[in-house]
């Protein structure tokens, strides 16, 4: 009777956990095709060669202009710009917290860095007017600091959790025999975790970078509130840009409905949910051989 019991209930278990899966990737598909749907009207209007290299987002002028290349751009810039502050710090971090810190600065510092990602958006964007872009202005002699290196900025700190988390599991999953026949060859700690240690965690670290690279890409009210909205295409780190995001959140809201510009934002859309996804299939990519290369 218990054996018919448990075979029962792990048959109920095993049907519910894969109903779930299936009712995740119905979801996913269901947003996808929306968002597909509503974009086909827009592009049986606009060539989309057009709609992707185009220098210029307008669509409210008398011969509207729907070119997303400056959007895409800037969401580059700025993201690339994050990366280029979060990598070394959440690295340089990550490697402090599993390699130095002792055990009860370790146990301070993790808590703190997973309270950083807790703190919401529209606070780090309100910081980044009212403290880094004065900063910035006064800095480069600008009118304001509304600009890509304030979006840049704020998207590290925001990026930092993720890339400090996953690169601290694995940094210290590394086997400790790694460590003691690098010792035993004579290397110094510090020899030990940049030729050693790291390298050996670099598909863990790598997977670390690309989620939070996607992380910077889909943030919107921090871009939205610091970055000046500016829907011209950016030479520098200090103009102002306006996001892909950004560029949903503002328009969405005051678009006649079904309209070219109302479908136009479900094919930027559509432009944006392709490069999350790219950064995150990547990431999760590394992942899986981090797991595939500590299995063996």
């Amino acid at each position: 009777m218990q054996y018919k019991k448990r075979i029962f209930i792990d048959t109920v278990a095993k049907h519910t956990f894969k109903l779930t899966g299936y009712l995740v990737l119905a979801l996913l598909g269901g947003i996808f095709g929306m968002l597909l749907y509503n974009a086909i009207s827009f592009f049986a209007e606009v060539r989309p060669i057009d709609f992707l290299t185009d220098r210029e987002w307008n669509p409210t002028a008398n011969e509207p202009i729907y070119g997303i290349l400056p959007l895409i751009i800037s969401t580059s810039l700025v993201s690339f710009g994050a990366m280029l502050i979060a990598i070394p710090l959440g690295i340089g971090t990550a490697a402090f917290i599993s390699e130095y810190a002792s055990p009860r600065l370790k146990n301070i510092l993790k808590p703190l860095v997973e309270m950083l990602a807790a703190i919401p958006s529209v606070v780090i964007g309100f910081l980044g007017i009212v403290l880094v872009g004065p900063q910035i202005a006064e800095f480069a002699n600008l009118p304001n600091g509304l600009n890509a290196l304030n979006g840049s900025i704020l998207l590290a700190i925001m990026a930092l959790p993720t890339i400090i988390t996953i690169s601290e599991d694995a940094i210290h999953s590394i086997p400790k025999t790694y460590r003691e026949a690098s010792y035993a060859l004579g290397a110094s700690k510090w020899q030990t975790l940049l030729k050693v240690t790291i390298p050996a965690a670099a598909p863990g670290i790598i997977a670390a970078v690309m989620l939070g690279l996607g992380r910077a890409i889909g943030e919107t009210m921090t871009v939205l509130m610091a970055t000046g909205n500016a829907s011209l295409f950016p030479s520098d780190f200090f103009d102002s840009v306006k996001t892909i995001t950004a560029t949903i959140a503002i328009e969405m809201g005051e678009v006649p409905y079904q309209t070219t510009h109302y479908f136009a934002l479900f094919a930027i859309a559509i432009v944006l949910f392709f490069m999350t996804l790219i950064a995150n299939l990547i990431g999760e990519y590394f992942i899986n051989r981090f797991r595939k290369y500590h299995a063996a």
